[in-house]
């Protein structure tokens, strides 16, 4: 059987936000294999559930406005403002919602313990009030097919970049690389609702940051310091495509405020 492609906690958390669904369904799904999740708000801590609760329609399932996903980095902290980009970009990954209650943005802190053959996470999530996102992400991401296009733009730009390195001539990663392009997107975890277009490209968008992420352990010597240079812009920015693909993929706003 395949290996399943990881995805960000951050990324099944915002999907289930954005298009709804029962609340004991959305804790499992997003806590996978982890022990029970919390969230740390208003200097409390209380189970992922309990948090969501109050987000609950009259019907009883999940119900938030508005929702993103975002992945920010070192240079690029996805429209984050200064009280919580710090601590997503340390993380990695982060989810914005806007309620009832205000906007909020739900940092994962991750704590791994365990062997490599029997990992286990502790995972908090901290929950911090923050300004409305939704403009400034938007514009950040851009909508999933525009994001959908800059992946595929960036994508083949970088495979011929790197193709002109002549980087597999010297990569040992190519069995690890086919065993990525071989994995299948856990669709168990996600929403049976999510369109099939995002699905296709949180699936894309996944592997391909599964790809860099290879490539940026290859400690082959370059054959030069231009090679090398070259080599690392080409994956920065297919990173960067596939960071913002997988962001669209998983955001859900419903309105935009004007300027």
């Amino acid at each position: 059987m395949a290996p399943a492609l990881t995805i960000p906690r951050s990324a099944v958390l915002a999907a289930w936000l954005g298009l709804g669904g029962d609340l004991a369904q959305v804790v499992r799904c997003v806590q996978g294999d982890d022990e029970p999740h919390t969230v740390q708000a208003e200097g409390r801590s209380q189970p992922l559930g309990d948090y969501l609760a109050p987000y609950l329609s009259q019907g009883g399932h999940l119900s938030v406005s508005d929702t993103a996903l975002v992945l920010p980095v070192p240079g690029d902290p996805a429209a984050l403002g200064p009280a919580v980009a710090a601590q997503a970009i340390e993380a990695g990954e982060a989810v914005l919602l806007r309620g009832p209650d205000g906007c909020r943005a739900l940092v994962p802190l991750i704590r791994r313990f365990g062997s490599e053959l029997e990992p286990g996470h502790v995972v908090t999530w901290m929950a911090t009030p923050v300004l409305d996102w939704r403009r400034a992400v938007v514009a950040a991401i851009g909508g999933p097919d525009e994001a959908d296009r800059a992946l595929a733009h960036g994508l083949a730009e970088a495979t011929a970049a790197l193709v002109q390195l002549d980087v597999a001539r010297w990569s040992p990663l190519s069995d690890e690389v086919e065993a990525v392009r071989d994995a299948a997107l856990p669709v168990e975890l996600l929403p049976p609702r999510m369109p099939g277009s995002r699905l296709r490209m949180l699936a894309t968008a996944a592997r391909v940051r599964a790809i860099v992420r290879l490539a940026g352990t290859d400690r082959t010597a370059s054959p030069s310091v231009f090679v090398a240079d070259q080599r690392s812009a080409a994956l920065r920015e297919t990173d960067r495509a596939a960071r913002r693909a997988l962001a669209a993929s998983t955001t859900f706003v419903a309105t935009t405020p004007a300027p």
